[in-house]
């Protein structure tokens, strides 16, 4: 019972009930003042948290990435763009998955679109900003160039150097990142609870909300079907110790916040993930690797013009709408709402949406974010494993520091 307690998924969901119960007796009227003081420290603790989750981010991918390219040593190239291909794929068959889906049951649906009344977080009382030391792309290139540079030229200094930094990253990940992240959960659920987004807007569109999650675990169980039969493995041995990150990525919304705790998790589940494919391709996929946000954005964007403009695009219009989306999902940041932000360009130049259509579907994406990026994180696990069979097939010998998160 004492190792249940002092459990990370434990911490999590406990953060979650505390933070929805504040958030409901702080907006009641009876506790309006003590409320309102309640919330208004909750909005600067959780400015304060974020500020600090998001700077260890690109720390944490540097860390990760550029010394395990190293290791991989001749053949990092070729596994930088065996990476790339499955999470593209993986993209773009999530998101033709969807179409399909959308054109068969989006118009048996009546959907109601008001959306009303729902309360205001105060303002940030102290603003302490902690700005990134540079942004996650700049990170993810900086790793990527940085690994197969040192490589190319065998800098043993830097390699060496690189070996350290990880070493000096994980400390602040398990010290710092992993121990903040229940209390910066519980926060984030206090404030949608006091704003009524939990009881008042869910609702609203609860069909599709729902219909949208069950396609993220269809495709969750493809892909890990999939990475199990062509790795020769047992998928189950990767996704029973996902239940951590896929809790953090409902609450944080962000598949860089969850970055932490996703490679405890994959870490965890060595073999059948080898750990040089952890260590690049978990931090790698949490960046380019967003099939949950583009199965939920090609539902969506489909139910809104249903909505708003009485039909659905075309099929030519979505598949290109899909293709595109899905280049446009590698370079999205991995961040709330980071894939529908990277692609209003296609919202509005391929689908021909207007500023009501833009704005209702930010406000859709909005309710399921999380769900989404839980589906990107679990997912990155079946990528993983398709890279660890593919190393294996191939011979690519694991040279790594065995660290454990």
């Amino acid at each position: 019972m004492k190792k249940i307690v002092k459990s990370l998924p434990f911490k999590l969901l406990l953060g979650v009930i505390i933070g929805i119960a504040v958030g409901q007796l702080s907006g009641m009227e009876m506790f309006k003042a003590a409320g309102d003081a309640v919330m208004n420290v909750v909005v600067t603790v959780k400015f304060i948290l974020s500020e600090l989750i998001n700077f260890c981010v690109p720390l944490i991918i540097i860390g990760f990435i550029a010394p395990s390219i190293t290791r991989l040593g001749r053949s990092a190239s070729r596994m930088l763009a065996v990476a790339l291909f499955c999470a593209y794929t993986s993209s773009i068959l999530a998101a033709l998955l969807s179409m399909a889906a959308g054109y068969t049951i989006i118009p048996h649906l009546s959907i109601v679109s008001e959306v009303d009344g729902l309360k205001e977080l105060p303002e940030i009382v102290f603003q302490l900003e902690i700005p990134e030391i540079m942004s996650v792309m700049s990170a993810l290139v900086l790793s990527v160039l940085l690994g197969l540079a040192a490589t190319w030229t065998k800098a043993e200094t830097t390699i060496n150097l690189l070996e350290e930094f990880q070493k000096i990253v994980l400390q602040v990940v398990t010290r710092v990142v992993i121990p903040v992240l229940p209390v910066f959960i519980g926060f984030t659920f206090c404030g949608l609870s006091y704003e009524g987004t939990i009881t008042k807007q869910l609702p609203v569109f609860i069909q599709i909300v729902l219909i949208v999650i069950v396609g993220h675990y269809i495709w969750l169980a493809v892909l890990y079907i999939v990475a199990g039969i062509y790795s020769k493995s047992n998928p189950l041995d990767v996704i029973r110790n996902y239940g951590p990150a896929y809790i953090t990525a409902i609450g944080t919304m962000s598949s860089a916040a969850t970055l932490a705790v996703a490679l405890r998790c994959a870490k965890k589940s060595e073999p059948p993930l080898r750990d040089d494919m952890v260590d690049f391709g978990i931090p790698l996929f949490a960046n380019i690797h967003l099939c949950g946000s583009v199965l939920t954005e090609v539902f969506f964007v489909m139910t809104v013009s249903q909505i708003l403009y009485g039909s659905m695009p075309s099929p030519g219009t979505m598949v290109l709408f899909c293709l595109l989306l899905g280049v446009f999902a590698i370079g999205a940041p991995g961040v709330p709402g980071g894939t529908v932000m990277a692609s209003l360009g296609l919202i509005t130049g391929v689908l021909g949406f207007d500023e009501t259509g833009t704005a209702l579907m930010l406000t859709i994406f909005a309710l399921q974010d999380s769900f989404g990026t839980a589906c990107n994180i679990a997912g990155d696990g079946a990528l993983t494993l398709i890279l660890s069979g593919y190393a294996n097939r191939h011979n690519i010998k694991e040279q790594n520091l065995k660290i454990e998160l």
